[in-house]
């Protein structure tokens, strides 16, 4: 089987250039070099897409898709793409409510008369943003005596959910992430839409968006042409991931990385279901509190380099999946691998700083003083990377979490997180495991 390879274009795309593409080489040479350790004709691998605009930019597999008849990954390759499935199953919903067919403040038991009436009750909205109090099926599963390599049906996971008398919280007041709860939205478009959840998003969605490779499987056993298998590391190479899960909602899409990139698309674009639906597909969570999540409708809103990301990962019985958009840089990325090592949100993280220049690191340049301590650190930059440094020589390096926060390589210092008003630093946070929030001031210079 003959790889493919489509690379469109090299050049900068509108105002934004390629962030850390060397001079000299191209992106597939770029991106080839972070798989290069999966590169190989004897491991599992992975398929990779990166959508400029609305154009496949870049697509390219790597490793191979099956290791017993030695099939090579391709970007056509099917993945069982785990948790990403619930983005699918949350448009499900948006689309539903935005035409009026199901309400996201309605009890669920007006769908699902079979689920305990918890006071104060499930609503819809409950469980498209994990504030259900819902205890998660996998946990269930396993008290129950269920390996993951049993035969799991929607049957088995809903008999178990219909019977809880207990929540975790009260709902609404807590994020708690429930595969429970995706199973459940799964059903209601089953019962409101009266076709079976894999058919309704089959015609719904992936058809009229021309996603030809993609299905929800919801019986075990059903043939998937071109499949990957997923693996696991074992003392004498690879073991086989068997994967009998048949439920549909939480998880259960096969996709490739071309339909996903497809998908990146119609969801930038609202194209089913108009641009009504996807704002609300975009809605984050509320608490009752008033805090605000950072999710939305299976999507995980983030930083990356002080610029916004949109996306969700997915990781079950050695498969492993990344999809999600730069929206200011009108980048999307997808990264599925057959490997349960494999991390597939680093990898994207690192084929997004490909394009994606962290400008504002040179802003926390500086000298900082702790009146607590009686000290001084210093933030310096080499080579796009930030370190801090004591008198006495370098204490860590610095690595971008959000739009004001990075993580550190020393054991001692966990985080810092940088106190900004208007366009002036003020200072940052130090915290490690178990000290918090030592308060350093910039000084002016």
């Amino acid at each position: 089987m003959v790889r493919k390879i489509l690379i469109l274009c090299f050049l900068t795309f509108g105002h934004l250039a390629f962030g850390h593409l060397a001079f000299g080489q191209s992106l597939e040479t770029q991106v080839d070099s972070l798989f290069s350790s999966i590169n190989k004709p004897d491991v599992p691998g992975a398929a990779v897409v990166i959508m400029r605009g609305d154009s496949v930019h870049f697509s390219k597999g790597y490793g191979i898709a099956n290791l017993e008849y030695n099939i090579p990954v391709t970007p056509e390759t099917v993945f069982l793409v785990a948790s990403v499935s619930k983005q699918f199953t949350a448009y499900g919903i948006a689309l539903l409510a935005s035409h009026g067919k199901i309400s996201l403040n309605a009890p669920v038991t007006d769908y699902i008369p079979e689920l305990n009436a918890f006071t104060p009750p499930i609503t819809t909205e409950h469980l498209v943003h994990h504030t259900s109090g819902l205890r998660d099926e996998f946990g269930l599963l396993s008290l129950t005596g269920y390996r993951m390599d049993d035969v799991i049906t929607k049957e088995d996971i809903l008999r178990l959910v219909y019977r809880q008398r207990a929540l975790n919280f009260d709902p609404g007041t807590e994020y708690l992430y429930s595969n429970s709860g995706y199973t459940l939205l799964a059903e209601i478009i089953e019962r409101v839409s009266g076709q079976s959840f894999s058919d309704w998003t089959r015609d719904s969605l992936f058809l009229p968006l021309g996603m030809t490779k993609s299905q929800f499987r919801s019986e075990q056993g059903t043939v998937i042409p071109n499949v990957a298998s997923g693996y696991i590391t074992a003392p004498n190479g690879y073991k086989a991931q068997r994967v009998n899960y048949s439920s549909v909602g939480a998880s259960g899409l096969y996709t490739t990385a071309l339909d996903l990139g497809k998908w990146l698309t119609a969801l930038k674009h609202g194209t089913i279901g108009g641009e009504k639906t996807r704002d609300l597909a975009h809605t984050r969570g509320i608490l009752t509190n008033g805090d605000t999540l950072a999710y939305a409708f299976g999507l995980t809103h983030g930083q990356f380099r002080g610029t916004r990301s949109i996306g969700h990962s997915g990781s079950h019985r050695g498969f492993r999946a990344w999809a999600g958009r730069f929206p200011e840089y009108d980048l999307g990325i997808v990264v599925l691998g057959n490997l349960e090592e494999f991390n597939p949100s680093d990898m994207a993280m690192k084929i997004a700083a490909l394009f994606i220049d962290d400008k504002h690191l040179n802003a926390y340049e500086g000298t900082y003083y702790s009146e607590e301590l009686g000290s001084t650190l210093y933030i310096t930059m080499e080579a796009d990377t930030l370190h801090l440094d004591s008198r006495r020589g370098r204490l860590a390096t610095l690595s971008r979490t959000g739009l004001n926060s990075f993580d550190s390589d020393a054991w001692y210092l966990r985080t810092l997180e940088f106190k900004q008003e208007g366009d002036s630093l003020l200072g940052f946070s130090a915290s490690s495991g178990r000290t918090h929030k030592v308060w350093f001031k910039k000084l002016n210079q």
